[in-house]
């Protein structure tokens, strides 16, 4: 199971590294819908904010899914199976509308310096090994669709400790 999941990861990094169109249809998604159910597969709680909405982004629903499945993987991994939230909110920069996607954990964070590092392929925080199921594939991915979907995506500190991945996608009406 574990050899096929680093297969396919393996295979997308390729294909999305090599840009190739046949990884799906680009459509309207409801990334709000999206955060719900991978939200609730691992009973991680979903903060949208005041007023809830339909929260939209131009992409391929598989690939926003996986980068999502991704970062809350990569919590549980690092942090824990408490401490782990998600939020979703609409935001305005340079007069563009985004949808900002904060994935947040407790556990001990990622020193300044690394923080670019992460998210290289194969790449894995010092102390990192197999037996936590990671060959540092993930965030490589995870970039690779956020800028496929013309977005941007960082990690810095969560305040009170721990880490906190924000993701940025143009939004759409």
């Amino acid at each position: 199971n574990e050899l096929d999941q680093l297969v396919d990861e393996i295979l997308l990094t390729s294909r999305l590294d090599a840009r190739q169109a046949d990884l799906g249809a680009v459509e309207n998604v409801d990334l709000t819908g999206l955060a719900c159910e991978e939200c609730a597969r691992l009973d991680v709680p979903l903060d949208l904010g005041d007023a809830p909405q339909s929260l939209n982004v131009q992409g391929v629903p598989k690939l926003l899914r996986r980068m999502l499945r991704n970062l809350l993987e990569n919590a549980h991994r690092y942090g824990g199976h408490t401490g782990i939230d998600v939020q979703l909110a609409p935001e305005t920069h340079d007069n563009q509308a985004w949808l900002c996607l904060r994935v947040r954990d407790r556990g001990p964070g990622v020193p300044a310096e690394l923080r670019e590092r992460i998210f290289e392929p194969f790449y894995r925080l010092p102390g990192a090994s197999e037996r936590e199921g990671s060959v540092g594939l993930g965030l490589a991915l995870v970039r690779s669709i956020v800028q496929r979907h013309g977005g941007n995506v960082h990690c810095e500190d969560r305040p009170g400790g721990g880490a906190q991945f924000v993701v940025r996608l143009p939004a759409t009406s």
